[in-house]
């Protein structure tokens, strides 16, 4: 059963699992209880080191009180947690693969982004997310929910014990304007307050330096202490976590690349400030 151990699809599904125990309001103990579980075997699901299975998902909903399409939903996702890899296309607000981000977030010891074409999620502020998706035709009853969203997501970098943080900004992502001019210009200097901070590192890639392996696309990796590394890859509609080690290892191999063709973080301020007062003389 150990053999799942640290995939993206069961570590989802397990943080799920989680949670809706706790909404419930029942401990480890009293949940096992009712579905004839023993504690530590369901400790083991929730840490995402057993395979849950439907049956077991199935009475775990029950004792829940999810009915429903969120019961369908996540009895789907236990009879899936075998296949490889995980791909998902919504244009829901909370989509599967946003839930289970937000966990490995909260978890991760290291988030590596790199970025071609757009601010990275966790440093974008609020007027930058609501300009962009509003460029991206993201309905605008929608914009605000998905705004909120994001911005607790960055609450991991402020929290006491926060992840270490490596953003790789191409040149591209800061010169294309998002909004205004006063909103890039704000958006930028943000960054260069959240490249204060010790575990933020800030890198970016300017034009100058030519061609790179970043542009084959950008990519999140995110690191922990005890489970695999994982990858998210993001498109308009759709994106993918990958987990297999042989899978994730070319993307740690992009970073070091990606590093070395980056500027030094000093300059990367610098160079931001830079950016940011020409949109002020904008």
């Amino acid at each position: 059963m150990t053999k799942k151990r640290g995939t993206a699809r069961i570590r989802g599904l397990a943080a799920e699992l989680k949670d809706l125990r706790t909404t419930a309001g029942l401990n480890t103990r009293e949940a096992a209880r009712r579905v004839g579980l023993s504690p530590a075997t369901l400790n083991r699901m929730e840490l995402g080191n057993r395979v849950i299975d439907s049956e077991d998902m199935a009475a775990l909903l029950a004792v829940y009180g999810v009915t429903g399409t969120e019961r369908e939903r996540l009895l789907a996702m236990a009879r899936e947690v075998d296949l490889p890899g995980w791909w998902e296309t919504t244009d829901a607000d909370l989509s599967k693969h946003l839930r289970a981000l937000i966990n490995f977030e909260s978890e991760a010891t290291r988030i590596v982004h790199a970025a071609m074409l757009r601010i990275p999620g966790l440093l974008q502020t609020a007027d930058y997310i609501r300009a962009f998706m509003a460029s991206c035709q993201v309905p605008s009853p929608l914009i605000e929910s998905r705004t909120e969203i994001r911005l607790r997501r960055q609450e991991i970098l402020r929290r006491l014990r926060p992840p270490r943080y490596l953003a790789i900004v191409d040149e591209a992502a800061l010169s294309r304007p998002i909004g205004s001019p006063a909103i890039m210009a704000e958006q930028l200097r943000h960054i260069i307050d959240l490249a204060a901070l010790p575990h933020i590192e800030v890198r970016v890639i300017p034009f100058a330096h030519g061609s790179h392996t970043g542009l084959e696309g950008g990519y999140v990796t995110l690191e922990f202490a005890k489970d695999r590394s994982i990858v998210l890859l993001e498109h308009k509609r759709s994106s993918a976590f990958i987990d297999e080690p042989k899978d994730v290892a070319p993307f740690h191999e992009a970073t070091t690349t990606l590093v070395k063709a980056a500027l030094e973080p000093p300059e990367s301020v610098k160079f931001l400030a830079a950016k940011a007062a020409s949109y002020d003389r904008s």
